[in-house]
């Protein structure tokens, strides 16, 4: 067992222990009128007797969302409301997706066109050959039919004169100039090479559906579709406000000032999950300065980070109060992050939100995959990644209560490297750190109670192996 792994053991243990003496405390202060089996005022656990109350969750557990009904919270919020849609140019559509599937305006090819360069023929050969300024090209208007019997260049996109039965590619034909006479190297087939019309589609086929990511590629399509213009689904507008007198922009660390890491980790990751980040303001411990940046957004997500608890300069639940939010999850039962919170705000457009981060930057990174990212998804209506498990390679210890959320690499099994593949957990994953996270690929959704060796688990993939850092 390493150094670290003891380390966890340990905090596991004392947390089990701290249980168990608040469970005894609530226990001996209970009042003993209450009798045997009597409920406790808001069912928190004190004046049970028995066994049970060791174990009895606090009230701050209890509140605690599961991870997995806190990610479908987020994923309904993200879907409610009407869909919005609007028209943009092809330039201004990567990334973004489709609001209605993409139909061919017309058939593509939209003409029989020549696949190769080489020479478009009539009938079987030889064929006499047109001579010089008698070639095809592409872009140029229609060419007359073409003669039984007889042959023209032709360049690859241009369109195949009418009673063409083949295109001979140029390596494979041979031309005899002194008579004027062209011939084959090989069999020739009635319709080689050539592209007919609507091979691709017919005007009206549904191309791609709605949904659709937006890719270079679909770009390509839509153009070739005849499309200038496509409808896409927005991008759901994100403010994202760093909260903490401590933190620094720029230089080392000094006289306990600490540099902000979740500012520039953000933006980035938002915009990898179809967001268009607004704007990142950095505004200290300030209640009043918080109060006005949520209740002035125009956001349809606010994210702030740290203030989440109960301590002195705590301030997102009392601004969400005296704003008028609803509190939709508050506390979910994950580790790292479990003090993050979703609250659908007041006043202003329809459907704004706002996740409320962890300061320590590994638990806002839990907070940005349990509900920042289901949420944004469902709003930009962009599709989730398949869900896949992987087993691990080595045991990982969890939390007695919560999911735990533990970053990991995939690397083939076996001895020889040539097995089955694995997800290898990482070290340096305690809720203040980064290290792990920047080297994983992956986080693995360790439940209550760890996993073993060989166990399989769900693997959240991160957005930069999806390919979206573009």
């Amino acid at each position: 067992m390493s150094q670290e792994d003891r380390e966890v053991d340990e905090a596991l243990a004392l947390v089990s222990r701290a249980t168990e003496a608040r469970g005894a405390a609530a226990q001996a202060q209970a009042p003993h009128a209450a009798g045997p089996g009597a409920e406790p005022d808001g069912g928190g656990g004190a004046g049970r007797t028995g066994p049970a109350a060791a174990s009895s969750p606090s009230p701050a557990r209890t509140r605690a969302t599961p991870w997995r009904e806190a990610r479908a919270v987020a994923a309904r919020a993200g879907g409610a409301g009407a869909p919005r849609t609007r028209r943009v140019a092809l330039a201004q559509a990567l990334g973004q997706v489709l609001a209605e599937p993409l139909r061919a305006l017309t058939d593509l090819p939209s003409f029989d066109t020549s696949a190769m360069d080489g020479w478009a023929v009539a009938g079987p050969g030889p064929w006499w050959s047109v001579g010089e300024g008698g070639q095809v090209l592409a872009g140029h208007a229609g060419p007359a039919a073409l003669a039984d019997g007889a042959a023209v260049r032709i360049a690859t996109g241009a369109r195949v004169p009418p009673d063409a039965t083949a295109v001979i590619r140029s390596e494979h034909a041979r031309l005899d100039e002194a008579q004027a006479r062209l011939y084959a190297r090989r069999e020739v087939v009635q319709g080689q090479d050539i592209r007919p019309r609507g091979q691709e589609c017919r005007t009206g086929d549904r191309l791609l559906p709605a949904g659709a990511l937006v890719s270079p590629a679909v770009l390509g399509l839509a153009a070739a579709a005849g499309y200038d213009e496509l409808d896409v689904v927005p991008r759901p507008r994100v403010e994202v406000l760093v909260l903490g007198d401590e933190l620094l922009n720029e230089g080392l660390p000094h006289d306990g000032m600490v540099r902000d890491a979740l500012g520039p980790l953000l933006a980035p990751w938002l915009r990898a999950l179809g967001a268009e980040v607004l704007a990142t303001w950095h505004l200290g411990d300030d209640a009043g300065a918080l109060h006005r940046a949520v209740t002035a957004s125009e956001a349809d997500l606010v994210v702030t980070t740290g203030g989440t608890a109960a301590g002195p300069v705590d301030h997102v639940h009392p601004v969400l109060r005296e704003a008028g939010a609803e509190l939709l999850v508050d506390g979910v039962a994950v580790r790292p992050g479990h003090p993050m919170l979703l609250a659908r705000l007041a006043g202003g457009a329809e459907g704004r939100y706002l996740v409320g981060l962890p300061g320590n930057p590994l638990a806002a990174v839990s907070g940005l995959l349990t509900l920042a990212e289901p949420l944004l998804r469902a709003r930009a209506q962009r599709p989730a990644p398949a869900p896949y498990s992987s087993p691990v390679r080595d045991a990982v210890n969890g939390h007695p209560h919560d999911t735990r959320l533990v970053p990991v690499v995939h690397r083939a099994g076996g001895a020889d490297g040539n097995g089955p593949e694995q997800a290898v957990p990482l070290h340096y994953n305690g809720p203040a750190m980064l290290r792990g996270i920047a080297a994983a690929d992956a986080l693995a959704v360790v439940p209550p109670g760890g996993a073993r060796a060989g166990q399989h688990l769900e693997i959240l993939e991160l957005p930069w192996t999806e390919g979206r850092f573009t």
